[in-house]
């Protein structure tokens, strides 16, 4: 880790970093329309933690004599090699996540944007996040890492109880929590989003408390939650995610839109086209878990890649449906035929019977627009699901029948 009387230096060298990352951006790139295989989101995993959360299941690790120089070094290693190999020409989002992103330097966020502007296509104004704990985040440094090309900041705030804090082992408190808050919205105003966690124990819905909420008593606390912050002025504009003023995370609707992602860093996923190899089909891609293991594989390799399988058409088309309908939007029929031109969405749930009675319910809603849900729907699509998807592959099988033994 960066040690604290480095830190001033390791800024500086950050800041130069990310200036000749805008200097080669703007020197010439071309700005011609991409296609969507031409074009992808960017992960990067940093895979350490000050402490283990008692919720958290992610991959993550306490840092033991890690040396930051050469992680940095095999980030930057990964993300030229897997860029290369996905063929893509322009980089929309670059997201940190974790762990604990903001317990790296600023000087190693800098080296990965620099090298991915090196790369491909990594315009001014792409979306740079950053998740970061108040606890490993005060103003000074989280200036430096808006130095470094960072330009909006997921915060990982929880709860603003501190019983809950504790129950949860946050190293922060409500009052850290809320400070580091302020702070952000002052170095990034307008691109600040944070985590709040529903259905802990002990939480409180209107009156009383239950040692544990029931999926009853959560789900009430979500629609009472969505509604205070649709009363507030913010877009639901996915299940679980809330922006006022256009705010929105264009990195995760990526996600939800079924765009291309590449995934850096130890246990990083992705799903990309391996143009650069010859691909053609897209392929579900995970990074070998343990640091360790994967810096040597990068050393060896120039990536860290555990697994690869293509895709098929049908997997594809199932994660259109789910990942979609997750969002306020839903499905077009425009984005629907970019993966399926043959099926439209009239064919596959326009004559179901089951369909049908989602949508008398209120629940869906299928027109000239697309399928989506309604706000009533939003709310169940894990049932809706259930309905949906086996509808889905039922009609394709009607469109790709099985050979018949000869």
């Amino acid at each position: 880790m960066t040690l604290p009387g480095a830190r001033a230096g390791a800024w500086a060298a950050a800041a130069k970093v990310a200036q000749r990352r805008r200097r080669a951006e703007g020197a010439g790139r071309s700005q011609s329309p991409v296609t969507a295989s031409q074009r992808a989101a960017l992960y990067v995993h940093w895979p350490y933690c000050e402490k283990r959360c008692s919720y958290c299941n992610f991959n993550k690790y306490i840092p033991r004599g890690m040396e930051e120089a050469a992680m940095r070094s095999c980030l930057v290693t990964e993300a030229q090699t897997l860029l290369r190999l996905s063929g893509v020409h322009r980089v929309e989002s670059v997201f940190f996540g974790g762990g604990t992103p903001s317990l790296a330097s600023p000087h190693t966020v800098a080296a990965v944007l620099e090298a991915v502007a090196q790369a491909t296509h990594l315009p001014a104004d792409s979306e740079v996040t950053l998740e970061a704990n108040p606890t490993s985040a005060p103003a000074s440094r989280l200036a430096a890492f808006g130095a470094a090309g960072v330009n909006r900041l997921s915060i990982g705030l929880q709860s603003l109880d501190d019983t809950e804090l504790q129950l949860l082992g946050r190293t922060h408190s409500a009052s850290d929590a809320l400070r580091t808050l302020a702070e952000a919205r002052g170095l990034f105003p307008g691109r600040v989003s944070v985590d709040l966690m529903l259905g802990l124990p002990a939480q409180q819905v209107q009156q009383g408390a239950l040692p544990a909420p029931d999926p009853e008593l959560a789900a009430e606390m979500y629609q009472e939650g969505r509604a205070v912050l649709r009363e507030a002025g913010f877009r639901q504009y996915e299940v679980s995610n809330f922006a006022r003023n256009g705010a929105l995370s264009t990195h995760n609707w990526t996600y939800w839109q079924c765009g291309q992602y590449i995934g850096v860093g130890p246990g990083a996923h992705g799903r990309f086209i391996p143009q650069g190899a010859g691909g053609l089909a897209r392929e579900a891609r995970i990074q070998t878990l343990e640091p360790d293991s994967w810096m040597k594989e990068v050393m060896l390799f120039g990536h860290g890649t555990r697994k690869h399988s293509p895709l098929g058409n049908l997997e594809l088309l199932e994660e259109v449906l789910a990942m979609g309908l997750r969002t306020d939007v839903g499905i077009t029929h425009q984005h629907w035929q970019q993966f399926e031109p043959q099926l439209t969405l009239w064919d596959v749930f326009g004559a179901s019977e089951e369909v049908d009675a989602l949508l008398q319910q209120g629940l869906l809603l299928l027109d000239r627009r697309g399928l989506r849900c309604s706000w009533e729907g939003l709310a169940v699509l894990d049932s809706l699901l259930l309905t949906l998807l086996p509808r889905l592959q039922e009609a394709w099988r009607q469109k790709t029948p099985s050979p018949v033994p000869g």
